[in-house]
């Protein structure tokens, strides 16, 4: 997939695309973002008791198992599709933890003779990509603090976001789940 993309989704849009499990208004503010990179904050859609929300998570994933320093974890923003259900860094997730993100294009880069030449990708009609992806739940193992801490309407939770590159996967939509 990607190592960076762009979201510039309305609530209205989102809330109507993925058919969230909240009403439209009052609109939430989400400021149209055109550099996000791993470890960025970004929106996910999850389904939680079959209800659908959008839920911020930390791009990169940490697996729940991980004992060491987050910082010490591989690159984990992307899974390759003929491996993700087998690697151990993503099958728990995979199996049980995924999630959509809204995107509306992404960046890939082309080495040339004078650098790295940078390609922005879009849907041919503009409409918004969605992102199959994994995430799990980690705490921080020297200080157990969570690695992104947010409310919830049961408790506080940390969540960490993982995308997938499986084929097609910039064409799933909210049926997808």
């Amino acid at each position: 997939m990607c190592g960076r993309f762009t979201n510039r989704l309305t609530w209205r849009e989102i809330v109507a695309l993925y058919r969230l499990s909240v009403p439209a208004t009052p609109e939430r503010n989400l400021p149209a973002r055109y550099n996000i990179c791993p470890t960025d904050t970004i929106d996910t859609v999850i389904d939680r008791g079959g209800r659908r929300e959008l839920m911020p998570m930390r791009w990169g994933l940490v697996p729940w198992w991980w004992k060491k320093k987050a910082k010490e974890a591989p690159a984990t923003f992307n899974a390759r599709a003929e491996s993700v259900a087998e690697k151990p860094m993503f099958r728990d997730a995979f199996k049980r933890s995924r999630c959509l993100i809204p995107a509306s294009g992404y960046y890939e880069w082309q080495k040339t003779p004078t650098g790295k030449q940078p390609y922005y990708y879009i849907a041919r009609d503009g409409s918004p990509l969605t992102i199959a992806g994994l995430w799990d739940e980690w705490k921080d193992i020297e200080t157990g603090e969570p690695l992104k801490v947010m409310h919830d309407d049961n408790h506080q939770r940390q969540r960490a976001c993982q995308q997938d590159t499986r084929p097609n996967a910039g064409s799933v939509t909210a049926e997808g789940f």
